[in-house]
């Protein structure tokens, strides 16, 4: 910890440096014709800012970049930010999303993640809804670290800032297609037409996408885990008056791709011995089998044997109104959001020709949500954010196991007794969220300013119930609860300019994310909960500095948090079942370092790097007989590297334009019991794209990669010991194909 903050502190004293050389270093960078790195506007702190002075540490995601990269999904984001893990073991929901080691693996719909996810400016709150179609976007912002003062809870970890296009005063015009590998065709475009001269323009955004999958069942030699989903986004830029702005967008979706085709890794020693376990060089060969007599012996991760082939659906409608009126000195912001999420995805989760497990999972989640600001306008020597924030959401879940089906007899109420047959958990939850909150920014001089900040927030949960068995025919327990869960949550920071191209911050921050009730299945009344409040103690130093007349940008910080009830989904054997829960830590720290550069060392060329350390571990965690104290929070690499290049040039016949990355990260834990079974090592992925832009840079054609080396993608893997098996979500492997890109 001393090495990492020690870093930033000669990181800035580097920057001061740079001032007495500064005009010598600009002038020779000037003279070689080298471009600068651009400046980047974000709205991290709820206002238009340039990222090099926001005390924060935040990383833009430009809409350039999203299209090089081909992120065309929430969890294509993992690695282009430093800390950043997101991972999904479903078709088209319940993203796991991790920064800074801090997020949750629970993928029950009642469960808010620690990293705050918001789509023009409204708090994306089902998790059903959080796994978006990226498309035709404008900028995504990753917020690093809490932010309880102006985003409010359910971010101890960050947020994700996700702004899709606005139309403007000209029309214009694009159009992307793209053919690949497993018959993958991805075709996404916008037009945006003014209306009203200056007044009143629309947009109109789709996309399509669909492949065949990449995970081959060998019984059928039917192909898996594909995708099929199109999304359209209309939005209404209406200027009625040259103080009035307001911003309509209204988006739906759907995802039909198949339910996750995961990978069965038999335990149990062949012939079957009560509680004996292969050895893990045993794994993949016939010497080892599941609960039901299974064997796997392939090792191949995209190969399996499904005894029935799940689809998985999601649908989404989201409505969202900024309403800007401009007072001169401050302004009025008033922004109004509404969701509405539903999925049944049929599942087949043992991975095996013999039917062991099975999920139905259904649900609808509708969320409305209020916010209204008072903001201060430019910069002046005290700016401030003050507001208030309400939002209502229903959830209805409907889902169920059906467990051994094979070995049921005709009398129900003895097969649950023995964790046999279907058992179902209906349950319906009510939210009422209320929150106030304010922010003062004060420059005390040119170079120095304060920053203060608090916000009360106030979750009223109501939440019904069921744990039944045998389709409703055997009750086991029905849970009638209410709380309302109340935090403070606040800001402290300083921030000094050196020079103009660098400054120094320091902060505190009070995090807290929202306790509640366990919506996963359970026989056991006393794993509803309620469980406590999350909170977080958060200091971080961080340096943004730029070089060489703009053409080398290096931001730095440091962190370091101390978590108190940290929640947690972790697994034990009960039974025949491995029985699912979701409790609280009661101590844990994570402390580490990052770094982003960037460089353009020649016109055509730009070099990105980023790079961060973590360390994460439990502090005091006892929860069912078990002791994780010191162990390593799960998704969380104590390295992890993104790098980029960039590249164009003319010639004769157009612009050559090439981009290629690489992410690394070190080994990570899937479960809480940090058991070497359930890790995977260290993997680096690498995409490319090399393409030519003909008529005046208006048409690009060209071919792109990605997973060029094919590394093996593990995203997940799940324990069901007490089966005799455990099953791995695993990502696509190489893939690669054509694309054309067209704009007017």
């Amino acid at each position: 910890m001393k090495r990492t903050f020690g870093i930033t502190i000669s990181f800035a004293a580097l920057a001061v440096a740079q001032s007495a050389a500064a005009q010598e270093a600009d002038q020779t960078a000037a003279n070689s014709g080298a471009a600068q790195v651009q400046d980047v506007i974000v709205t991290a702190q709820k206002r238009s800012e340039r990222l090099q002075d926001v005390p924060i540490a935040v990383t833009a995601i430009t809409a350039e970049t999203i299209q090089n990269r081909r992120t065309l999904d929430l969890v294509d984001l993992s690695n282009q930010a430093p800390g950043l893990q997101i991972k999904s073991d479903d078709n088209g929901a319940n993203p796991r999303i991790f920064i800074r080691g801090v997020g949750v693996n629970d993928f029950n719909p009642a469960t808010n993640s620690a990293v705050g996810i918001y789509a023009d400016g409204v708090y994306v709150a089902s998790p059903l809804a959080q796994r978006l179609a990226f498309f035709d976007l404008q900028q995504v912002e990753v917020l690093r670290g809490p932010q309880g003062t102006l985003y409010g809870r359910n971010t101890t970890g960050g947020a994700i800032n996700v702004t899709g296009k606005l139309p403007g005063n000209e029309p214009e015009a694009d159009l992307s297609a793209e053919y690949g590998r497993f018959n993958s065709v991805n075709v996404q475009g916008g037009a945006s037409v003014p209306l009203i001269a200056d007044k009143l323009s629309v947009r109109i955004a789709g996309l399509y996408q669909r492949d065949d999958g990449y995970t081959l069942n060998r019984l059928t030699g039917h192909y898996g885990n594909n995708t099929n989903r199109w999304a359209l986004r209309g939005t209404v830029h209406f200027t009625p008056t040259a103080n009035v702005t307001d911003n309509l967008v209204v988006s739906t979706g759907r995802s039909t791709g198949g339910s996750i085709w995961a990978y069965n890794r038999p335990l149990l020693t062949e012939p079957y011995q009560s509680d004996s376990f292969c050895a893990p060089a045993l794994y993949g060969t016939d010497q080892c089998m599941t609960f039901m007599g299974y064997t796997n012996p392939s090792k191949n991760l995209y190969q399996g044997d499904y005894s029935f082939e799940g689809k998985d659906r999601v649908n989404l409608l989201t409505v969202s109104n900024t309403l800007t009126i401009d007072l001169g000195a401050a302004s009025i912001v008033s922004v109004t959001g509404y969701q509405h999420a539903s999925r049944n995805d049929q599942e087949e989760t043992d991975a095996s020709p013999i039917p062991t497990i099975t999920a139905s999972y259904i649900a609808r989640q509708n969320t409305f949500s209020q916010e209204l600001r008072l903001q201060s306008n430019g910069h002046t020597p005290l700016r401030y954010v003050i507001g208030a924030y309400y939002a209502h959401d229903y959830l209805n879940n409907n889902s169920a196991y059906n467990v051994l089906p094979l070995l049921a007899s005709d009398d129900p109420a003895a097969d649950a007794a023995q964790g046999i047959g279907i058992f179902g958990w209906p349950l319906t939850q009510k939210v009422d969220s209320y929150a106030a909150f304010g922010q003062l920014d004060y420059d005390v001089t040119d170079k120095l300013t304060l920053t203060g900040g608090l916000r009360y927030s106030a979750d009223r949960k109501d939440f019904h119930y069921v744990s039944e068995a045998a389709n409703g025919l055997v009750p086991i327990f029905t849970y009638d609860g209410a709380k309302t869960f109340n935090s403070f949550t606040g800001k402290v920071g300083v921030q000094y300019r050196l020079t103009p191209s660098a400054n120094i911050y320091a902060s505190y921050n009070r995090g807290a994310k929202s306790g509640g009730f366990f919506s996963g299945q359970t026989g056991n009344i006393a794993d509803i909960g309620p469980y406590k409040d999350e909170t977080v103690n958060a200091y971080e130093v961080g340096a943004k500095t730029d070089w060489l007349n703009h053409t080398l940008r290096a931001n730095i910080s440091a962190f370091y948090y101390d978590y108190k009830n940290l929640q947690v989904y972790t697994t034990v054997e009960d039974g025949l079942i491995t029985r699912q829960l979701f409790t609280n830590a009661s101590a844990a720290r994570i402390y580490g370092g990052e770094l982003e550069l960037q460089m353009t060392p020649t016109r055509g060329l730009t070099v990105s790097l980023n790079g961060a350390y973590l360390n994460a571990t439990y502090r005091d965690f006892k929860s069912a007989g078990n002791d994780y104290s010191g162990n390593t929070l799960p998704s969380a690499p104590k390295v992890s590297v993104q790098g980029a290049v960039d590249w164009q040039h003319e010639t004769p016949l157009g612009t050559l334009v090439a981009n290629t990355s690489l992410s690394f990260r070190s080994k990570v834990f899937f479960d809480t019991s940090n058991d070497a079974r359930l890790t995977d090592q260290a993997r680096a992925f690498v995409d490319a794209r090399l393409g030519i832009r003909v008529a005046r840079d208006r048409l690009e054609i060209g071919v792109w990669g990605k997973n060029v080396f094919n590394e093996t993608n593990i995203s997940d893997m799940t324990p069901i010991p007490t089966l005799g098996f455990d099953v791995f979500s695993v990502g696509p492997p190489r893939t690669y194909g054509l694309y054309l890109k067209a704009r007017y």
